[in-house]
């Protein structure tokens, strides 16, 4: 099928993007693509996969199959050293281990961006990949850099991290390119919400001093998160987007359980097929 006008907006959730990856690789499956796809994060990670028609890629590189393919390093917390192995993720993986199709991604008519966050501003930013493959993954990078867990990453000289701090579910983005049908996967389930933490707020008083802002949005990123979820089901609500999300209890953000986590990915797919029906009915209506 030619490309539905409409836009996918991805969240994040670091390995709860597993799910994500479920949904898409079944949409893939029926060559449904859309014409503009926005991602977060995970998200972004899963934008990308989806915009270069890699089944099973994504859930791939979310499930390696290989121990010395896991990038997740829980005992870092301890030494203070990096969660994630960012090297693997966006370095061996897409040159190497899960190659990545540059041109097929490069070729496409969809048009993808990626949420990073301004470490200096505290504001969100819209980047679209760039075609030297370096400055493409560095992008991609940045978008999953979790504060605390992960370094910041640099473009152009200015540090950026995770874009789910400043926009965790751009819906708001779609509809300001002008689409008027929007289809919002979420990793989360319904009637979350996050809680304010006193204690991430100290922390990211010491880790990032030299970032007011950065410090600002992490302190109040909680509040704004709970907007976006009430936008997204007041939209919701009134028809006005299609909204998929686990009906199942989420795996945790940092699960290393092989079985769970393919599970979760196996729930994406099975939701979205359960649900396909309606989306076509949604994007008729």
């Amino acid at each position: 099928m030619g490309l539905a006008n409409c836009s996918m907006v991805l969240e994040g959730g670091a390995i709860k993007g597993v799910f994500t990856s479920g949904a898409l690789d079944f949409l893939m499956e029926q060559d449904f693509y859309t014409k503009y796809v926005v991602g977060v994060s995970a998200g972004a990670c899963n934008a990308v996969d989806y915009v270069s028609k890699q089944i099973h890629r994504s859930r791939d590189c979310f499930i390696p199959s290989r121990k010395e393919d896991k990038y997740i390093r829980i005992g870092n917390i301890v030494h203070r050293k990096p969660v994630y192995d960012m090297d693997i993720a966006f370095h061996e993986f897409p040159l190497k281990r899960i190659p990545f199709d540059f041109d097929t991604f490069y070729a496409s008519d969809m048009e993808c961006e990626v949420v990073v966050t301004n470490c200096v501003t505290g504001k969100a930013e819209y980047m679209k990949a760039s075609q030297d493959r370096a400055a493409f993954l560095n992008i991609l990078r940045a978008s999953s850099s979790m504060p605390f867990l992960c370094d910041l990453v640099y473009i152009n000289g200015v540090p950026y991290l995770d874009g789910g701090m400043s926009d965790s579910i751009p819906v708001e983005r779609a509809i300001e390119r002008g689409y008027k049908k929007n289809i919002v996967i979420l990793t989360k389930n319904k009637g979350y919400r996050k809680k304010e933490s006193k204690f991430i707020t100290s922390l990211s008083n010491k880790k990032y001093d030299e970032y007011p802002e950065l410090k600002r949005l992490i302190g109040n990123r909680w509040k704004y998160y709970n907007q976006e979820m009430m936008l997204v089901e007041k939209l919701e609500k009134e028809g006005t987007i299609f909204v998929l999300r686990p009906e199942i209890k989420a795996i945790s953000r940092l699960e290393q359980n092989r079985k769970k986590t393919m599970d979760f990915y196996m729930h994406g797919y099975a939701l979205m097929k359960e649900r396909y029906g309606e989306l076509m009915n949604y994007l008729n209506s």
